[in-house]
């Protein structure tokens, strides 16, 4: 009978391992991808205005812009 019990234990402790594992792999991919991001997107910023990207986005913001004034207005 006691073994059938610690059998039982250590099998709900093997449940709760697993599920403490998942919820630490969790917790490390968001701070690693919140990381990833913030890293990224100053990056990504620099190298669209370096390489010229900076150029198109002027008339393609200036063409939303237009879109959404007569959006607004219509």
């Amino acid at each position: 009978m006691l073994e059938i019990i610690f059998t039982i234990l250590a099998v709900w402790l093997f449940f709760k391992a697993i599920g403490l594992a998942f919820k630490i792999t969790w917790g490390a991919a968001k701070i690693v991808a919140t990381v990833l991001l913030a890293i990224a997107v100053p990056v990504f910023i620099l190298l669209a205005i370096f390489t010229g990207g900076f150029l198109l986005l002027i008339p393609i913001a200036l063409i939303a812009g237009a879109a959404g004034l007569l959006k607004a207005c219509s």
